[in-house]
């Protein structure tokens, strides 16, 4: 098997990390593979917004678990946050889902756990953070897709569970 295939078949959701920070380096890998995700019509409309500052780690943490109803870490303790936000254009939530993807199997490939996070169109939509989003560049009508969290898993890494059957249907 290759080892792509490997990657794509072991990588699992990590609920719960170590308060270590990953090294820029790997940031920077993990960002990259995820400006080279497919896109319609490669209209290249998502952007990441990579945040290891625990300050608005923490502050952007309690705005989604409010969304959620919570006053738990909605982050689960991981300490970066890939923000993936879409310019509204084209197939834009489309192509942010495979940023998404691709931002979590380069992190197991580096060895760093990864989980999806929703409510990121939810905070996004609010005033302080529009604003926020102006304040690093971001101009135009952009919509909050996911946040990846990233860190080193705490404890041991989840396994790989059976797949449902009846999932393929083949049409010769």
């Amino acid at each position: 098997m290759s080892e792509v295939l490997e990657k794509m078949q072991t990588r699992r959701s990590v609920r719960r990390y170590k308060s270590d920070m990953i090294p820029k380096e790997a940031i920077d890998k993990i960002v990259e593979a995820g400006t080279f995700a497919a896109s319609g019509m490669n209209l290249q409309t998502p952007v990441i917004v990579a945040v290891t500052n625990k300050e608005i780690r923490d502050k952007m943490s309690g705005a989604n678990a409010k969304v959620m109803g919570s006053e738990n870490d909605p982050f689960y303790g991981a300490p970066v946050v890939l923000v993936v936000l879409a310019e509204k254009k084209g197939t834009y939530v489309y192509d942010g889902s495979l940023v998404m993807g691709n931002l979590m199997l380069a992190a197991h490939e580096l060895g760093i756990g990864s989980c999806w996070i929703h409510r990121a169109k939810e905070v996004f939509e609010q005033e302080e953070w529009k604003q926020w989003l102006k304040t690093l560049g971001l101009k135009g009508e952009y919509e909050g897709i996911g946040n990846c969290v990233l860190g080193y898993a705490d404890g041991e890494y989840p396994g790989v569970m059976a797949r449902k059957e009846n999932r393929v249907y083949f049409v010769e």
